[in-house]
């Protein structure tokens, strides 16, 4: 039974429509993303034009990811890479990973109610670097051909652990035994060996010569991988050649020198359907070994020879995906979707040690019943191997209960796992902290995936190590933040008031950012928002005393407010800028007198009034001139009446104009009029960064006018 046989009903549309895709578009390989929206993942669930194994580390992808097909999906677009030192720049970790020259796109596949998933396609090295409008039109009508079959279907694709790999038509080739013997012939006449590889690396023809050549009988190699079959071609560099012929569709040559002193010369010519490999004796004029140093390596190659090429692979591209993590949330997330499945693990447990104890930073997999029951165990418990693991510095594995029960008989019956790797994390000799990976069956624990388990342990306690002091700094840096900003608004009759603060998404300065509300009488308030130059500690310590200046001599007029603040930085003598709104508000005149020092303009809307930005002729920032003038703007403020201030960050994001953000927002206002002011503010902020991604601190605060019962 052919593997196309074998493909579920369900799944067939799908295949067929990727293997026509392919087609199409001309390119040499494709895959189909599905989006588990439980869980933010990118499952690869079919592939076509190049092995599993090269795919593999690329299998799961959470949505988040920095990857192509992780961008068109969260920015609705087709993602385009025309070569290698492009991918470099725009996505270098999967540069790292993937070193080989060719070109990708990748496009949303947007269902009728949902995003579905992603399409990739591959082209080889000799593709343009750009791609035509009418290429790039080509690829997105076969995003949505995709899409339409996936909401055809009447049962979703399952999403496997390992995705479907369906082998590209060949098309039309001459047939007829006649023919085929004539071909043999032919090949066995020439001087040299021919051997063909499929797109996986297993040998499907050979003749005579190569036999000889390779020093294997022929029906020993039929159906093998040759780095496999012949230990003195199991070296990283033969297979990473073999790599860069199936990715790239480029030519490869280099020389192996078979024992005790043959060298041969091997050049690959891959196309869609395989690999045609020519294999003759390599002249060695200098007498030394063969293949070193004569063929130039692919850029980005690893440089040593290791067994298991693919683990190196799956090793630097875990390694490259550990460097951008910035959070020990970031971590845990990525062990989780990421490592776990590359080792097919089950649960996760990630601790670290804080006085003495492993608390438990993140766990996937286990009951909380288990986790709330591990978490805070001293070093030296006996419950579990990982206080031994965490202060001996030797990682411990488990391939079945019955080994665990011999030193720790407790631990299986907590968790109800049959296989465990406790893996200690150390940094500098320093323990940090112990990540655990289990099974829910018994698993031999090969030497080769110890070894790998181990070095990644070394990565993930740097990274662990490293987002632990990130977060540390962070916390301590919003806290400051927050300690200088007021608990709440005062509430005035006759006036709503809500207020927010959101720090930049990255990143563990504390801004500068401040906002207030002063209640002057019973009919009077004033309402103050600012930005101080900078994310540092010296612009949230002179944000707090510009607050407390403009708190202590509220009720003046604004520009006299502004003026004074002005002259208290003068004195402070700080080489620190500060843009700052003041609004007095007068309820009983239903009027608000604003005065501005550089800031960015409220938005307004009420009754009788369009939605829109208020018009100010600003002053200067504060901190260059306490003397200059201070235009004052009066509004009137019928009941009913919303004011929106906010900084900078709120409306200036990178490729946008400010003030045509600023206009939408302001009709915002005016369609949302009557919703509660919280709600109003989540609309505001969901607008202007839909993404949720801040890269400056927002603070907002709104004001609305109501009228007081009779």
């Amino acid at each position: 039974m052919s593997r196309r046989d074998e493909t579920p009903d369900a799944a067939r549309p799908l295949d067929e429509t990727l293997i026509d895709t392919v087609r199409r578009t001309g390119a040499s390989a494709g895959g189909v993303y599905l989006l588990d929206e439980a869980a933010q993942v990118l499952h690869l669930v079919v592939m076509s034009g190049v092995p599993v194994e090269v795919a593999w580390p690329w299998r799961r992808i959470p949505l988040s990811a920095p990857v192509p097909v992780g961008d068109a999906i969260r920015q609705d677009r087709l993602v385009w890479v025309g070569s290698q030192d492009e991918l470099a720049r725009s996505y270098p970790q999967a540069a790292a990973s993937l070193p080989y020259r060719f070109a990708l796109a990748a496009a949303p596949l947007q269902g009728r109610e949902r995003p579905r998933g992603a399409l990739l396609l591959l082209w080889p090295a000799s593709h343009p670097a750009d791609a035509t409008r009418r290429e790039r039109s080509h690829i997105s009508s076969a995003a949505r051909r995709v899409a339409r079959v996936l909401d055809e279907v009447d049962v979703p694709p399952d999403l496997p652990d390992r995705p479907r790999l369906i082998p590209a038509d060949a098309g039309d080739r001459p047939g007829g035994g006649h023919f085929l013997q004539a071909a043999v012939d032919y090949v066995e006449r020439l001087p040299e060996g021919a051997l063909a590889l499929d797109l996986e690396g297993r040998i499907t023809f050979l003749d005579a010569e190569a036999a000889s050549l390779l020093g294997r009988e022929a029906g020993r190699l039929l159906g093998t991988r040759p780095w496999q079959a012949l230990p003195w071609l199991d070296r990283a560099a033969v297979e990473d050649h073999y790599r860069t012929a199936v990715i790239s569709r480029d030519p490869v040559a280099f020389d192996a020198l078979r024992p005790p002193d043959v060298p041969l010369r091997l050049q690959l010519y891959p196309d869609a359907g395989g690999i045609s490999v020519r294999i003759a004796r390599a002249p060695d004029p200098d007498g030394g070994r063969p293949g070193t140093g004569r063929e130039p390596r692919p850029a980005g190659a690893p440089p040593p020879d290791v067994a298991q090429t693919g683990r190196l692979y799956q090793l630097v591209h875990l390694a490259a995906a550990l460097t951008e993590t910035v959070a020990v949330r970031d971590v845990v997330e990525l062990v989780a979707h990421q490592i776990m499945p590359a080792f097919g693990a089950d649960g996760l447990v990630l601790s670290a040690a804080d006085a003495g104890r492993l608390r438990i930073t993140g766990h996937h997999g286990y009951d909380q019943e288990v986790v709330d029951r591990l978490d805070g165990l001293p070093l030296d418990t006996d419950l579990t191997p990982a206080g031994r693991v965490l202060t001996s510095g030797v990682p411990s594995f488990f391939a079945d209960p019955d080994e665990m029960v011999r030193d720790y008989p407790r631990a299986s019956r907590i968790s109800g796992k049959q296989a465990w790797a406790f893996l200690p994390l150390i940094v500098s000799g320093r323990p940090v902290g112990c990540c655990i990976l289990s099974y829910d069956r018994p698993r031999a624990f090969s030497t080769d995936e110890r070894a790998v388990l181990t070095s990644l342990a070394g990565l993930i306690a740097q990274a662990l190590d490293r987002a632990r002091l990130y977060d540390t700094a962070r916390d301590l840096a919003h806290g400051l933040q927050q300690a200088l900003l007021p608990r709440s608004v005062p509430a005035l009759p006759g006036l709503e008031t809500a207020a927010r603060y959101l720090p930049a998404s990255h990143g563990m300065d504390v801004g500068g950012d401040f906002y207030d509300v002063v209640r002057i009488d019973a009919t009077t308030a004033a309402a103050v928002i600012g930005d101080v130059q900078g994310h540092n500690v010296a612009a949230a310590a002179l944000m707090g005393q510009v607050r407390t200046a403009i708190h202590a001599i509220a009720g003046a007029p604004p520009d006299q407010v502004l003026a004074r603040t002005d002259r208290v930085l003068t004195d402070l003598e700080s080489d620190l800028l500060v843009s700052c709104l003041y609004v007095h508000i007068d309820l009983a005149r239903r009027e608000a007198v604003l005065s501005s020092a550089g800031h960015p303009p409220p938005l307004l809307y009420g009754p009788a009034l369009p939605p829109g930005v208020v018009r100010l002729d600003p002053g200067p920032l504060l901190g260059i001139d306490p003397d200059a003038a201070r235009p004052l703007t009066v509004l009137p403020l019928l009941p009913g009446t919303t004011l929106a201030l906010y900084t900078d960050g709120l409306v200036e994001t990178p490729g946008t104009d400010p003030e045509r953000t600023a206009g939408d927002l302001a009709h915002l206002l005016a369609e949302h009029d009557g919703h509660p002011l919280d709600h109003l503010m989540d609309l505001l902020l969901h607008h202007a960064r839909p993404t949720a991604l801040y890269t400056d601190d927002i603070a907002m605060l709104l004001l609305r006018t109501v009228a007081l019962p009779a």
